[in-house]
């Protein structure tokens, strides 16, 4: 990444073979470029411009990649966005494998710690809730209403070791087929967050006459009642009122064994670390992204994991991630998620280029493809040791990727109840976001939005853009979830975001 400086404009060519520039300051009319080309239009700050002849049908080359291909001949200084550039499909070698390292993980008695919560079954905690789920959204309000009553009756008051109870509801479990992809997805993801290690107990409430039934859950999951698992459901309880009372005498017996939760000293190689981004600009897989890869690769030289997601967001950027999978097998289940998210846009009248949203386009961003390789970025340089289906737990340790839509609350549902228990969101617009149990990290990727959005942002990644490296902001990012991992409130946590952020992934017809 070069930064070519002209008074007052900067530009960024990211690599040699790039056929644009980056405008970190906004390019007017006349403006000089710092290899000597001069901006024939306004160029947007975090847009980018031309910086040789490029003939229609030719591709644009960002990252050192193609990122879509021109509608036009395109002069030197032209602005380089929708109204000339277009995507479409072409020839990429997967090179399966052909990256892979072995990676040096640091003895445990060399790894960082934070003060975590050790749960019975061996897993570690960053935060100690007691959760109400629901089987269906038919129990939605009766959940939520148990919530609050135990909010208004300050039970929680003695014990500051549990940080909440949070009433995490959602928009099915009904009106839709008793098995398939839907119905596993669904039951994957609700196990998923009733076993994630932030969560000390759950009381999971139903209405009894739903498609999720309760009881084909516990079956399932060999699963007892218990200080740390309860249910109910409306029906067979006698109602409303008489279901709030039961749920709330329930968590209250669950309260003290909760309770008795303690942080202690743990090893990083606890985490596993959920990457998301959201709200992303032309900044994004400049800044913020690659910082947080850089994160990633420490803890995972530290043995801990992160989890990259969001399949239709590292769409033609798959080829870098291909290369860097332990065996070809790993790179080829990559690749069939890449072709099942083609043939399921196809089906339901869409396209994967649908994405970048209005904002993403206002931001700098013009394909899928280059917003993909920017996303990508925040997977680091790691070894991929493993690939997993939506709310499947990650039980590999390292750099993994999870099969998640690109919508960010659904994203990360799905990687909490793969068993995160620390999360870290880049944004260049600013979302607005937050993920009990969870803590999100948010990280800002220009310093505008930093300082617009200070009471939301944890960590301002713009000041790369004047000098601070990669690697000292990615070391930043990780000194950072330690200190929230050990109980440190992320900005999003003191906000009192969390509880609508659950929203499984809705797979199949709603009948």
């Amino acid at each position: 990444m070069t930064l070519l400086s002209t008074s007052p404009a900067r530009t960024l060519r990211l690599q040699p073979q790039d056929n644009v520039v980056v405008a970190v300051d906004t390019l007017d009319p006349g403006a000089m470029n710092g290899s000597g080309v001069e901006a024939r239009v306004r160029v947007p700050k975090g847009h980018k411009m031309a910086t040789g002849p490029i003939r229609t049908g030719e591709p644009i080359l960002k990252f050192g990649q193609i990122i879509g291909f021109a509608t036009q001949d395109i002069m030197p200084g032209d602005w380089v966005h929708e109204h000339n550039v277009e995507m479409h499909d072409f020839a990429r070698d997967y090179h399966f494998a052909e990256g892979a390292k072995t990676e040096l993980v640091l003895p445990i008695e060399q790894q960082a710690t934070f003060q975590g919560f050790r749960r019975a079954n061996g897993k570690a905690g960053t935060r100690n809730y007691l959760a109400i789920l629901t089987s269906v959204n038919c129990s939605a309000s009766v959940a939520r209403f148990m919530a609050k009553e135990v909010e208004r009756s300050g039970i929680l008051d003695d014990h500051p070791e549990i940080d909440g109870i949070i009433a995490l509801v959602h928009g099915t479990g009904c009106g839709i087929a008793s098995k398939g992809e839907g119905f596993d997805a669904l039951k994957r993801t609700q196990w998923g967050y009733a076993s994630n290690p932030n969560i000390a107990g759950v009381l999971l409430v139903g209405l009894g006459c739903e498609v999720f039934q309760i009881g084909r859950m516990k079956s399932e999951y060999g699963l007892r009642e218990s200080d740390a698992f309860r249910t109910m459901t409306i029906q067979e309880t006698g109602g409303t009122r008489k279901t709030v009372e039961a749920g709330v005498a329930a968590l209250r017996d669950m309260i003290p064994a909760a309770a008795k939760a303690r942080r202690e000293t743990l090893p990083a190689s606890e985490l596993v670390l959920a990457l998301q981004c959201g709200g992303s600009d032309g900044y994004s897989g400049i800044t913020a992204n690659p910082a947080l890869g850089s994160a990633a690769d420490l803890l995972v030289r530290h043995g801990g994991t992160a989890i990259l997601s969001e399949t239709p967001e590292i769409y033609g950027a798959e080829h870098l991630l291909t290369r860097r999978a332990a065996t070809r097998e790993v790179g080829e289940k990559l690749v069939s998620m890449i072709k099942w998210w083609e043939d399921y846009t196809s089906r339901a009248g869409g396209e994967m280029n649908n994405n970048p949203s209005p904002g993403n386009k206002l931001g700098g961003l013009t394909t899928i493809l280059e917003k993909s390789l920017g996303a990508t970025a925040k997977g680091g340089t790691s070894t991929l040791t493993g690939v997993y289906h939506y709310a499947e737990p990650v039980t590999t340790k390292g750099f993994v990727f999870m099969d998640t839509p690109g919508y960010d609350p659904v994203s990360a549902t799905g990687q909490v109840a793969g068993g995160a228990n620390i999360l870290c969101f880049t944004t260049g617009r600013g979302s607005a976001y937050g993920c009990k149990p969870t803590p999100s990290i948010k990280l800002a990727t220009n310093s505008d939005i930093y300082a617009r959005m200070t009471e939301d942002m944890d960590i301002n990644c713009g000041d790369i853009l004047d000098g601070v490296s990669i690697e000292a902001k990615g070391q930043e990012i990780f000194d950072k979830i330690l200190a929230i991992a050990s109980g440190e409130p992320s900005k999003s946590e003191a906000l009192g975001y969390g509880d609508a952020e659950f929203v499984p992934w809705q797979i199949g017809a709603t009948m």
